[in-house]
């Protein structure tokens, strides 16, 4: 097994304290493209702030979206989140790759991939996702992936330099019922891209084009990115256990100071059980059945009385 117990616990840790977002429109180059970035980020900004929990909500477009002010916006959640905290960051728009360093292109400088990285070290929270879905970002995978960072590109390579279509179908994911595929009221970052890529590769099939892009993730720090979760090597255990958009119950349930709590608690449980199934190979089979069930029982009371 690749992964330790040890490891597999980071993702089922006590539920967290609040989700810090940043949503990222770069330079668009031209008015369409500025024109559907912002867009897309505008989407994301209301979906974070509309799915309850303690959301701490950033979106720079247009002339904000310049490194100065990323680099200050990362900087003073890095003086807030705490470790049990959670952070998301949104690349939106066009990156470039030389063959050594990859950019992120903003309005003014650009950011390169280690800068991005230098500054989400900084970060305190113990889970961080950065969403690079940007032309070329797949070059960006090697400076910014690390030990409870997932890391999500559009392509899986920085050669892949077209325009991107998997933008369009992250912000769709996160507001998609179908996107839930476990049916618990939540969407979480595997979900998501797994939604996205689908629908990606449907669009190039229906135009008949030869796919320019193909989406990938890492979420070790240590692997190779990968289209697919695996429990032989951990990879996708840490984007099942983050949640981005909650809806009906689980969003009603987010917003009411009474059920936030158990929300928590049953989140924490569907996070365990993710975890359990990844850890079966370094567990014994009574072991893990005896731990499989107990969280199975819980989860259901709990469940029980959010219903109520």
């Amino acid at each position: 097994m690749a992964m330790c117990l040890a490891c597999l616990w980071l993702f089922a840790q006590p539920a967290h304290a609040g989700t810090y977002f940043v949503t990222v429109a770069g330079l668009g180059g031209e008015p369409d493209y500025d024109q559907r970035f912002k867009a897309m980020a505008a989407d994301l900004d209301k979906l974070f702030k509309a799915s309850g929990g303690e959301a701490h909500v950033y979106t720079l477009t247009g002339n904000d979206a310049t490194r100065t002010r990323l680099s200050d916006t990362l900087t003073d959640i890095a003086r807030n989140a705490k470790p049990n905290d959670d952070f998301v960051l949104i690349l939106i728009g066009h990156g470039s790759f030389d063959g050594f360093e990859y950019k992120f292109n903003l309005v003014g400088p650009d950011i390169s991939g280690g800068d991005l990285a230098a500054l989400c070290d900084h970060i305190a929270a113990k889970r961080q996702l950065i969403v690079n879905t940007t032309s070329a970002s797949g070059g960006s995978i090697a400076a910014l992936e690390k030990p409870g960072r997932a890391v999500i590109a559009a392509t899986k390579t920085g050669t892949e330099k077209n325009a991107t279509v998997f933008a369009r179908y992250w912000v769709e994911a996160l507001r998609d019922p179908s996107a839930d595929v476990d049916k618990n009221d939540a969407i979480t970052a595997l979900e998501a891209f797994q939604y996205a890529t689908n629908k990606a590769a449907g669009f190039y099939e229906s135009q008949k084009r030869l796919a320019t892009e193909h989406a990938v993730f890492e979420d070790t720090g240590k692997n190779e990115a990968v289209r697919t979760p695996s429990t032989e090597t951990g990879e996708g255990l840490l984007l099942s256990s983050l949640t981005l958009v909650r809806m009906g119950a689980a969003q009603t349930a987010a917003l009411d100071p009474a059920k936030r709590e158990l929300l928590a608690k049953k989140e924490e449980l569907e996070q365990k059980i993710d975890a359990l199934k990844y850890g079966k190979a370094a567990m014994s089979e009574e072991d893990y059945k005896q731990q499989l069930t107990e969280a199975l029982v819980e989860l259901a009371r709990v469940q029980g009385e959010l219903d109520k």
